[in-house]
């Protein structure tokens, strides 16, 4: 149905509803949840870290008190870091010691006696899998090796360097010997050309110099110039920075002969990286070119907003460089990723880069391994010329689970599969042990992987074995290809590059997360896991299908830091993979504020709700090992501040309920989404990002997106921002709170390779995923940043595309001039099956915009119409506000069970609301469940219409709903045949207050007077103007009429959560919009006592503290308060005004 039809639709049921304020909160009345099920699955978890080697048992015990009191589920027991200087507690508790395992027993004893659940992680630390039980022989490996170039005559003898090595460590592997021509052997190191810039009149020296700490940093645009004494022929550049810089790798290559003429030649192009970037340096090739004088232009035109997948170009668009080497060798471009040794994606290589007869042919390739002793010396006899001799072998990378402290260790080799196990033993097998088949069999129920921050590894001790077996080939023949150097062509060397990257992705799935998971099932725990992109390489989706709950991130006011990917992965990969609880670390903060609290907490929570997760770990609670110091041990300065000594911990119980509640009703049945796009077989690989299928479905996006979009693209003037303060990044980076719903109405998911090979069959016009989810429409997309060689394709996908688009399938790709991937291909049944996939097309070269081939139908991309409507699959949910605006700052999930569709909505905007939505179901009876206050009712008011039932309904600032469409009625009462209640007021609770602060928090000793209702901030006493902490407000008031039914207290402005009692009687807590409570089970017709509870955050108490010496301070926390100075304080307190509301 087009969005005007709606809009004419919104329009009649205007005219017949009465529009009033809408009934919230309310804490007394029905629960739609059955009490007689488990609530388990759908209880929230927290992260619970063990900091600093600093911990005690009181501290455990309350902790452990402190989540059950939260209504938590349990906790995932984690252990950062080794002991601070001076150590926090003296003597420290070093991981792994005889002493930290008893505190690691006395944990799960705890929590056993609470009814608590832990989970543990698989090492010391949060990344990723290591320890000292790992030697360099059992740890990630990598190929190294040596290069050296010799003039060799018959009877010549040499002794070959000894590559890289980690602790001595080292393996050889093969050498080889190739001819080289003399132009090869050219290079600016070589050369030292006379080096110049106008951004800098320092002398630029060590550019050429990779030994030099030196590097050259600005802001301003400029170049850099060398001149050399003669004219140099250049091939390819290799550029090394000084951290972050984007810039660096997108530099303009001019030339000339008389340094006046410059002509560009080329620019260089910065690959699709991650944010672990530093262990490989960078290699551009360029075309062919000769001159005297070359320079690297930094010029900030172009330079793309920043994201995941381009991380350093998130910062300022600064250039920082350290070397700038040329060199005169042919080099596969940006080879450190396609040999894995780092996660890049880049396109490959075409002729204009790398012609043949630059390409070592394997005529010429001599294999002399058996030439060289153990102790490196050659002796070979071979043709005389220039030759280049190339020593391989393997090393560790030397990457360690870094964030741990006394189990801290070399990371464990994620190809091999006995190395694996032993990780697993000596560290979650001994927490089993230690606990005892009883105990762990109450207690410890998951097993987990966090994030991964270990790098990317491209070897193993048999790697060459399980290449040759997967791949039909020996690897070992073209080892020179993962150093860069071009073997038979650039076709053939991106074909092995590929077969390499994919073998190590099979790996990992297989000796990793495969063996994981059968030693987590093995021993009766739940396998949980976290996203391995953008690090290791490999495909981003597909290490899910071992997990049992697969888990992403989100991150709260950090936009450098927030992943938007993590979270598409988990949630795609959930999805295709038929997982009932996908999981997110949720709210993890860049830098805190202390100014956190439920309310500002609940947007960015139901955003993540409506992307498909249901359920949440909160990122992080801190284990304090003091009793008596507030707010005490943090994560350093990072994270949510969500622990027992949070100033709200007791009334946030609130909003974990309602957490818990909303994760109940999102477990249930399956999900409802009617797009599965393809990740593509390039590798690495993640899901889709909606601005990147933007290119691919614009009219799903509107015009409108599509025109924001290619200015937010354009990044003119490169702006800047600071979010939070003091973090400057790009201003246009995607912002995922701006792509609540990107197409609107229509829900979209990745799938992989994997799932369409393994999963993938026709029913009744749907394809579906095994045990996962159903799609309307199969999506295979054309190039994008992601996947740049999208014309590749093996003949196993193609011939499964063609299968499920004969058994019924609707399918939408891009007409490329599609080629087989791999070194081992076959190009023409490849070519065979997209002759019938487009219908004689792929020969004929025409364009229509679909064509039926068998039972099922290929549409053309991009797809430019606004909707599915020619499928006869309208829009699943669309919403129209007052302004005519379409699904705008507006969220939603839908799922459907056998009794059921329930649909989660999350008004994502901080205004009121009035929303007609129009829902893509009919015959079913719509009914109202609000989660903030568990109360179910009946809708009064809905119209159907061209099979699509449309509701009305109002929001409040940031609010949700869940509408459930059943078959029977419900039984709940609604607001007297309308979809809101309205309000009139009863009386006003105006004067005076008594107010009661706690001394132990710095508060007052005495009762205060407060004549009417302000900030506390804007009191003269500092006991109260900087009081962090619960203030009780106190006042007696007598009911202005005798009706007391069906009443409300509204609290007006609370900063920032209130418990209400009235005569001794729980009302609830206002936490969130409206700020209201049902008063009419605790309210008496005669005088009335009436307790607010207000609780604020930490921030104005630091402040104040910051103001005081060191010994007068109340509190006392390891976190660095320093970003704290110079901030206004917050308002603090009841604000109101208060108000007894008559619902009706």
């Amino acid at each position: 149905m087009s969005a005007q039809k709606v809009f004419f639709l919104v329009l009649l049921v205007l005219a017949f509803l009465p529009w009033g304020s809408f009934a919230f909160q309310v804490s007394q009345l029905s629960a739609t949840v059955d009490c007689e099920e488990d609530y388990d699955p759908a209880k929230p978890w927290v992260y619970w870290y063990w900091m600093y080697s600093a911990y005690s048992r009181e501290g455990i015990t309350a902790d452990l008190e402190a989540m059950r009191e939260a209504g938590l589920a349990g906790a995932y027991l984690m252990s950062i870091k080794g002991p601070a200087e001076p150590a926090h507690i003296d003597p420290p508790t070093l991981q792994g010691s005889e002493e930290w395992w008893e505190m690691v027993r006395f944990a799960m004893e705890e929590a056993d006696r609470l009814g608590l659940k832990l989970a543990m992680h698989a090492c010391d630390g949060f990344a990723v899998a290591g320890g000292p039980w790992i030697s360099p022989e059992l740890s990630m490996q990598k190929v190294v090796w040596t290069d050296t170039v010799v003039n060799i005559h018959a009877g010549e003898n040499m002794r070959l360097a000894l590559p890289e090595n980690y602790e001595g460590y080292y393996r050889d592997l093969a050498v080889f010997a190739f001819p080289v021509r003399d132009d090869f052997e050219r290079s600016s190191e070589i050369d030292r050309p006379t080096v110049s810039s106008d951004i800098s009149s320092e002398d630029l020296d060590f550019l050429l110099d990779d030994r030099s700490p030196d590097y050259l940093a600005t802001n301003e645009e400029g170049w850099v110039q060398y001149e050399f004494e003669k004219a140099f022929t250049c091939r390819s550049i290799r550029i090394k920075t000084h951290g972050n810089s984007y810039q660096a790798h997108r530099l303009r290559v001019l030339v000339c002969d008389d340094g006046e003429g410059f002509r560009e030649v080329y620019r260089l192009k910065a690959p699709r990286h991650g944010w672990q970037d530093w262990d490989y340096d960078y290699s551009h090739a360029i075309p062919e070119t000769t001159a005297k004088y070359y320079r690297f232009v930094y010029d900030k035109q172009g330079t793309e907003p920043g994201a995941e997948d381009l991380d350093a170009a998130k910062w300022k668009p600064s250039f920082k460089v350290s070397t700038i080497a040329l060199s005169s060798r042919p080099v596969i471009d940006q080879y450190e990723g396609k040999s894995a040794a780092v996660w890049r994606i880049s396109e490959e290589l075409g002729q204009d880069l790398l012609p043949i007869e630059n390409c070592v042919s394997l005529a010429e390739l001599k294999n002399i391994s058996q030439q060289m002793d153990e102790n490196g010396r050659l002796k070979w006899v071979g043709a005389g010329g220039k030759w280049r001799i190339m020593r391989f072998g393997y090393t560790s990378t030397g990457h360690t689970n870094y964030t741990g402290g006394g189990a801290k260790g070399l990371e464990v080799d994620k190809f091999n599969a006995k190395a694996v196990r032993l990780q697993f033993d000596k560290w979650y097998g001994e927490a089993l042990r230690r606990a005892g088949p009883e105990l762990a069999e109450e207690v410890l129920k998951i097993f987990h992987i966090d994030s991964w921050e270990a790098g990317s590894q491209n070897w193993s001790p048999g790697f060459e074995k399980e290449f040759l077996a997967r791949r039909g080939y020996d690897i070992m023949d073209f080892l020179p290809v993962l150093a860069g150097v071009p073997l038979i062509s650039a076709d053939q060397s991106e074909r092995l590059l590929y077969d390499l990257r994919l073998t190590i992705s099979e790996l990992v799935m297989d000796s990793f997360f495969g063996t994981l998971q059968e030693e987590a099932h093995k021993n009766g725990v739940l396998f949980s896991a976290e996203n391995v992109a953008p690090t290791m390489v490999t495909d981003g989706m597909e290490h899910f299908r071992f997990t049992d709950l697969p888990a992403g991130e989100f991150w709260l006011n950090s936009p450098t830091h927030d992943k938007p990917n993590d979270m598409r992965d988990a949630v795609s990969a959930g999805h295709i993979y038929g997982k009932q609880i996908i999981q997110a670390e949720a709210f993890t903060q860049l830098r805190m504020d202390w100014n956190e609290y439920p309310g500002m907490l609940k947007t960015l929570g139901d955003r993540n709700y409506a992307l498909g997760v249901n359920r949440f770990f909160y990122h992080v609670f801190v284990h304090n090992p003091w009793v008596d110091r507030k707010p005490g041990m943090t994560l350093d300065g990072i994270g949510l501040y969500f622990q027992r000594d949070q100033t709200w911990w007791k009334p946030g119980r609130a909003w974990v309920d309602y957490a818990e509640r909303v994760q109940h009703n999102l477990q249930k049945g399956s999900p409802v989404i009617d797009i599965a796009v393809f990740t593509g077989e390039g590798l690495p690989s993640r899901a889709l990002l909606p601005e990147r299928l933007l290119p691919v479905l614009p009219g799903l996006f509107g015009e409108d997106r599509v025109r924001e979009e290619v200015i937010r693209w354009r990044n003119e003037g490169q702006p800047t921002r600071e979010k939070p303060a003091g973090v400057k990044h790009s201003a246009n980076i995607a912002d995922a709170e701006n792509w609540t719903d990107p197409l609107r109405g229509y829900h979209y998911d990745s799938f992989n390779k994997d799932a369409l090979l393994r999963l993938a069959y026709v029913e009744e016009g749907k394809v579906r995923f095994a045990d996962g989810s159903s799609y309307e429409v199969l999506v295979f997309p054309g190039k994008r940043k992601m996947n740049p060689n999208a014309e590749r394709m093996s003949v196993e996908v193609a011939a499964k595309i063609l299968e499920i688009v004969k058994d019924g399938a609707t399918v939408f790709m891009e007409k490329l001039d599609y080629k087989t991937l791999g070194f081992k291909a076959d190009e023409a049944g490849l070519k065979e099956i997209f002759t019938q996939l487009f219908a004689g097309s792929y020969a004929e070269d025409t364009e229509p915009s679909s064509w039926p081939v068998g039972r099922g139908r290929v549409y053309a991309l991009p797809f430019e119409q606004p909707d599915f409507s020619m499928l006869e699959i309208p829009a699943d949910v669309l919403v129209t506000d007052d302004e005519h605006a379409l699904n705008q700052d507006f969220a939603f999930a839908h799922r459907r069970t056998e009794e059921e569709d329930l649909y989660f909505l999350s008004n994502q905007a901080p205004k009121e609301r009035l929303l007609t939505l129009s829902f893509r179901i009919m015959g079913r009876k719509p009914v109202l469940y609000d989660p903030v206050v568990d109360r179910e009712y009946a809708i009064g008011q809905w119209i159907e219409e061209e099979d699509r039932t449309i509701i009305s309904l109002k929001f409040p600032p940031n609010g949700s709903l869940f509408v459930h469409f059943r078959d029977q009625e419900t039984e709940k009462e609604g607001p007297f045949g309308r979809n809101w209640y309205e309000y009139k007021e009863v009386m006003a609770l105006d004067g005076a207050w008594k107010l009661e602060f706690d001394p132990e928090y710095g508060g007052p000793e005495s009762i205060m007077t407060f004549e009417h209702l302000v900030s506390w901030t804007e009191r003269p006493e500092p006991s109260i103007k900087y009081y962090s902490g619960t203030a009780i407000y106190r006042k007696k008031f007598t009911l202005a009429s005798g009706d007391k039914e069906r009443l409300w207290l509204y609290l007006g402005e609370v900063n920032n959560i209130a418990s209400v009692r009235i005569n001794g009687k729980d009302c609830g807590v206002a936490w969130t919009f409206p700020y209201q409570v049902y008063i009419s089970e605790a309210i008496e017709e005669e005088e009335n006592l009436l307790e607010i509870e207000v609780s604020n955050t930490w921030a104005n108490r630091l402040m104040g503290d910051q103001l005081l010496p060191a010994e007068e301070r109340i509190t006392s926390t390891i976190a660095d308060l320093e970003r704290l100075e110079g901030k206004a304080l917050l308002p603090a307190g009841l604000i109101g005004p208060l108000r007894i509301l008559k619902e009706y």
